[in-house]
């Protein structure tokens, strides 16, 4: 699995392992990176509210070294919303920030990849996010990569 694929979990299912991989994807996209994805897509379906875009703050736990006693890091704005296609899939999406449009086009994306036309979708919107998002890792690790500083010791004539 590359990065941008989180890891299933030993009681998840592969269907649940797929939904969880493009759920990140959009959620990690930018908001105009995926309204671009969308646009290539074509004309979108008509949907009914399940629950409108809702701003509001969630918790964010750490740990130390990814194994430590979880620890609460701090609080972070988010937007949630629920929908249902006219074909009757539902999709949901939460996102960091309070971009309304960003979740209302996740939570579209996320019913998509549901129905007949998932390979499309995939095609067509996951697919390139996926690429901005992997190529956008690579340049910010490339920056992180030149700032590092290599230290080591010399020995000196001693014994």
């Amino acid at each position: 699995m590359n990065k941008m694929t989180p890891s299933p979990s030993f009681d998840e299912t592969p269907d649940q392992a797929a939904r969880k991989a493009w759920m990140s994807v959009l959620a990690k996209s930018k908001s105009e990176d995926l309204n671009a994805a969308i646009t290539s897509y074509g004309a979108l379906p008509g949907f009914d509210w399940l629950r409108r875009p809702e701003i509001g703050g969630v918790m964010v736990r750490g740990r130390m070294g990814g194994t430590g006693t979880a620890f609460n890091l701090g609080e972070m704005t988010a937007t949630r919303c629920s929908l249902r296609l006219e074909s009757g899939e539902v999709g949901h999406a939460y996102v960091q920030g309070r971009d309304t449009r960003h979740a209302e086009q996740a939570a579209i994306v996320d019913a998509l990849m549901q129905g007949p036309n998932a390979a499309l979708v995939q095609a067509t919107v996951l697919g390139p996010l996926t690429e901005m998002l992997a190529a956008r890792q690579i340049t910010r690790a490339e920056k992180a990569a030149a700032t590092k500083v290599d230290f080591f010791t010399m020995v000196r004539g001693e014994d």
